[in-house]
């Protein structure tokens, strides 16, 4: 009998599947079809070819796929492989706490490039990829100035404390907090535009703002004293490395694909005020496709950055890690990471470290996420340019996600501080 299995069917998003298909004719071409509607209504799709062994079966963890959208073994291809129907959509959860993502599998005895209603699969199942797991708990912050989401892992804790904070998309981005806090984090999801009452666009970096939400997380009865960590993406990854070079309070710093240097908008932080290196508008480039391409809108990192604006990564006083796609199209990230290195090394400093990957893009998310090519930034009419080859994308979010953990882990639960 033909069946269609995926195990679990219900998990974490961060979490892989075994895909497997019986009962099928020795040597049958199939198609594997993937679909996801999102929670505005867009559909993400992806397809893959398979030949069923002699015994009529398919094995996503043995097989490669002979075609689609994916080439060779990768037993979650049909997820990370998943690409909007509609141009330029990026697949973000939204309600991490109340709904999985629900995924649908369909299985055709025959190579199936279509999606008209007609085409009925052989054998279908819904799998759920959930963003948190009971009894994490999430709390709605609005302390002072800070707003925010607090997701707690279940227990007493006390747990190791992190600030996540995303790039120019503004707004509260909850779905990386919620994962890390199944994974047994304290996670604060840190709005600093473009949400409730902050300002709805980034004009400076206001560093005393996040030390407030620092100082909030150290006083949390259920976090650890020992330090915070940072997780931080694009413009976030500045702001992130500004957190380390001036915030003592700041232990763990992880920066994806950001600038060592303050950009665009001036830092200020106790009277302190660091003025930006502006980006070239001129230096923007057009892809194929349409979207713009910011990569070199900074010039080279080494000759045209405002030496008053580069960070200074000698100060930090906890650990940095670095992870930079090597495919970024909206940095130079790599050119940015080896330069914060080569400061610390410069002042005697071995306390960062430089993870990269080969084709990965700008939007480096945890693993199985859809790579997001190029996408509409909410405060813009324009479609930008991230970049990344996508096997080579997943296998870098894959990879780094474990070493995320295993960096906090590391370096929040130490009994010793180097504060």
């Amino acid at each position: 009998m033909l069946q269609l299995t995926a195990t679990p069917e219900s998990a974490l998003a961060d979490e892989p599947l075994a895909i497997q298909v019986t009962g099928l004719p020795p040597s049958q071409v199939v198609t594997l079809k993937a679909s996801l509607t999102d929670e505005r209504g867009k559909l993400f799709l992806s397809r893959a070819f398979y030949r069923a062994n002699e015994a009529g079966q398919v094995d996503l963890e043995r097989d490669p796929s002979l075609g689609g959208d994916y080439v060779g073994i990768h037993p979650m291809g049909l997820f990370w492989s998943l690409k909007p129907q509609r141009d330029w959509g990026r697949l973000l959860k939204r309600d991490v706490m109340n709904s999985p993502f629900w995924v649908t599998l369909d299985l055709y005895d025959s190579i199936c490039f279509s999606d008209l209603p007609t085409d009925k699969p052989k054998a279908s199942l819904v799998v759920q990829r959930w963003f948190s797991r009971p009894g994490v708990e999430r709390k709605q912050i609005r302390e002072g100035r800070i707003r925010g989401v607090l997701f707690l892992p279940p227990g007493e804790g006390p747990f190791p404390g992190i600030i996540d904070l995303f790039g120019g998309l503004g707004g509260l981005v909850e779905f990386r907090a919620s994962l890390l806090a199944a994974r047994g984090f304290a996670v604060l999801a840190l709005a600093y535009f473009a949400y409730e009452d902050l300002p709805n666009s980034l004009l400076e970096i206001d560093l005393e703002y996040f030390e407030e939400a620092t100082n909030f997380l150290l006083a949390h009865p259920k976090i650890r004293r020992a330090g915070i960590g940072v997780i931080s993406v694009s413009k976030g990854a500045e702001i992130g490395l500004a957190m380390a070079c001036y915030l003592k309070q700041v232990v763990a710093t992880i920066c994806i694909n950001g600038s060592n240097a303050v950009c665009d908008f001036p830092l200020k932080y106790r009277g302190l005020v660091v003025s930006p290196t502006l980006s070239a508008a001129e230096r923007m480039q057009v892809h194929i496709s349409g979207a713009l391409c910011l990569r070199y809108i900074k010039g080279d990192p080494r000759k045209d950055v405002n030496p008053q604006s580069l960070l200074p990564v000698e100060k930090a006083q906890g650990w940095l890690l670095f992870i930079v796609g090597e495919n970024d199209q909206c940095l130079e990230s790599r050119v940015h990471a080896e330069q914060a290195m080569e400061q610390l090394k410069s002042h005697g400093k071995s306390n960062g470290r430089i993870l990269l990957y080969p084709g990965a893009g700008h939007l480096i998310e945890p693993p199985f996420s859809p790579l997001c090519f190029a996408s509409w930034l909410r405060s813009s009419s324009l479609v930008y340019l991230w970049g990344g080859d996508p096997a080579a994308h997943a296998a870098a979010q894959e990879h780094s996600w474990g070493e995320i953990q295993k960096f906090f882990w590391q370096h929040l639960t130490q009994t010793t501080s180097k504060l």
